[in-house]
């Protein structure tokens, strides 16, 4: 399965669903700013040597590392 993190800079996503590895406290979170199933995310900056993405979520954008973005399936 495609993960957040596999996301190329320029392309977008829809969040399909959280690993069950990633936390709770995370997952409610995530879902706070917009991270939930359904949803339509767009990386904005993918920088290199394995620093955090960029993703658009609505009009606002957010960091996240490869930790947290590794555990959102999307397709």
């Amino acid at each position: 399965a495609m993960t957040l993190w596999d996301l190329k800079q320029g392309n977008s996503a829809t969040v399909e669903s959280f690993c069950t590895a990633l936390q709770s406290e995370y997952r409610t979170r995530l879902s706070e700013l917009g991270f939930h199933p359904g949803e339509l995310i767009a990386c904005v900056l993918s920088p290199s040597l394995g620093a955090p993405k960029l993703y658009r979520v609505n009009n606002t954008v957010y960091s996240l590392d490869d930790s947290v973005a590794s555990l959102i399936t999307v397709a």
